[in-house]
């Protein structure tokens, strides 16, 4: 299994950045598809970004062109770039390590997650 920290949340108004970090630890991070999900009270936890060990990239439709995800093999580290930010994105967002090499939506095919980091957009 892999060890996961987020960090880099935080506050900013509308329209704003962030940039959040998942540092990893553990085997075989490489060829780990890495997956970034976020969860709001009373809601399920929904599939944001994620990247393949090759580095191909998915979208949840409301983040394209909004939210960037990359991965540093060498440093063991996922980044999303978040920009022109919104309410709507408040949330906890994790970072989970797959079993598989590509990326899937679904929670369930991430074995390991990270405690999550708070991001809240203000209006």
């Amino acid at each position: 299994q892999v060890h996961l920290v987020e960090s880099g949340g935080g506050l900013v108004q509308a329209g704003g950045s962030l940039r959040l970090s998942c540092a990893a630890s553990g085997r075989s991070f490489s060829s780990s598809a890495i997956g970034w999900f976020r969860q709001t009270p009373g809601k399920e936890r929904e599939f944001v970004a994620g990247i393949s060990f090759s580095g191909s990239t998915d979208y949840e439709d409301s983040v394209k062109g909004r939210f960037t995800i990359s991965r540093d093999n060498a440093k063991n580290t996922v980044t999303l770039q978040m920009s022109k930010l919104k309410p709507d994105d408040t949330a906890v967002y994790y970072c989970a390590a797959s079993a598989w090499a590509w990326v899937t939506k679904a929670g369930v095919d991430y074995g390991s997650w990270g405690q999550g980091t708070q991001v809240t957009v203000s209006s």
